[in-house]
C-alpha cells in the first residue's frame, strides 16, 4: 500500500509539473483560431523624407551587437536582464553579414540592435525567409523584430507552414494572433509596417497605459491598435515590468539565414 501511495504521489507531482506554465513552453502556445489566408498585393515602400534610415543596403552604421547575446526565456529572465542593462555598455559593431545590399543573419553571432533608442514610432522593415527543405513549424526561417527590444513581432515562414497561431508570422509572440495570414511563399520579399506606442508607468511602477501596436503585413492589416500584455517571453505568460523610456530595435538571431532590407523609422 505504501508503494502504491508513493507511486500515486509521484504521478501527481509529474502532472503538476507538466501543468506549470513556468516550466512548459507549450502551455502558452495557441493553435486555434487559425487566421484566414489573404493574398497580399505586390507593393513596396520607400522611406519618407523625415524618416531615420536604419538600413539602406550600404552599411551597418546604425547597428551594433547588444549587451546580451541571447534571448531571455522567461519573463523573470527579461526582468533580470533589464536590471543589468547598462546604458554605457561598450558595444561591438553589428556582427551580421552585409551581402548584395541586404542584411543577413549570421547564426551564432546573436541578435543585433539599433544604436539609437526609440519609444513611439512608425517602423518599416522588409524581410525574406529563404526556402529550406525539411524545415517546418518554428524551425522554418525564424527571426523576430523586438520593438523597444522587448516586444517581439514574429518573423517566420508562415506560408503553408502550420504552427501555433500566436507564434506565426505577424503575431506578437505568444500574445496576439494576427487578424490574417498575409504571408508570401519563402524566397519572396515581405514587409511589415508598424505603428507602436510605448507603455507608460507611474511612480509606483504601475502601468498607466499599455503598449499598443498596429501592424500591416504586406499591406494587410493584421494587428489593429491592440494593447500588448507585457514583454515577450518563450515561457510564462507575458507581463509588464518597468524599463527605460527609450530602447533600441532588436533583430533576432534564431539560427536561420533571414535577410532584411529597406529598414526605416519615424519618431512620433
Amino acid at each position: 500500500m505504501r508503494s502504491l501511495t508513493l507511486y500515486t504521489c509521484c504521478l501527481l507531482s509529474i502532472s503538476a509539473f507538466a501543468q506549470d506554465p513556468a516550466k512548459d513552453p507549450k502551455l502558452t502556445e495557441v493553435w486555434d483560431p487559425k487566421p484566414k489566408v489573404v493574398t497580399p498585393a505586390k507593393i513596396s515602400s520607400e522611406a519618407p523624407s523625415d524618416a531615420i534610415v536604419l538600413f539602406d543596403g550600404k552599411n551597418l552604421d546604425e547597428w551594433q551587437n547588444p549587451q546580451f547575446k541571447g534571448e531571455p526565456g522567461t519573463a523573470d529572465d527579461v526582468e533580470k536582464m533589464l536590471k543589468q542593462w547598462d546604458p554605457n555598455f561598450k558595444h561591438a559593431e553589428a556582427g551580421w553579414t552585409l551581402k548584395d545590399n541586404e542584411l543577413v543573419v549570421k547564426p551564432g553571432n546573436g541578435a543585433i540592435e539599433t544604436k539609437r533608442k526609440f519609444n513611439n514610432f512608425q517602423f518599416h522593415i522588409e524581410w525574406l525567409a529563404p526556402k529550406a527543405e525539411g524545415k517546418q513549424g518554428q524551425g522554418y526561417s525564424n527571426s523576430g523584430v523586438f520593438l523597444m527590444g522587448l516586444y517581439e513581432l514574429q518573423v517566420l515562414n508562415s506560408y503553408e507552414n502550420p504552427t501555433y497561431s500566436n507564434g506565426q508570422a505577424g503575431s506578437i509572440y505568444k500574445q496576439l494572433i494576427p487578424l490574417a495570414n498575409a504571408s508570401r511563399p519563402p524566397g519572396e520579399w515581405q514587409m511589415y509596417d508598424v505603428a507602436f506606442s510605448a507603455p507608460v508607468f507611474d511612480s509606483n511602477s504601475t502601468v498607466v497605459s499599455p503598449a499598443r501596436v498596429t501592424v500591416f503585413h504586406n499591406g494587410v492589416l493584421i494587428q489593429n491598435n491592440i494593447a500588448l500584455k507585457g514583454v515577450s517571453a518563450f515561457i510564462n505568460a507575458p507581463r509588464y515590468m518597468v524599463h527605460p523610456d527609450k530602447m533600441p530595435i532588436r533583430l533576432q538571431d534564431h539560427g536561420d539565414l533571414i535577410r532584411f532590407r529597406n529598414i526605416w523609422i519615424r519618431e512620433l
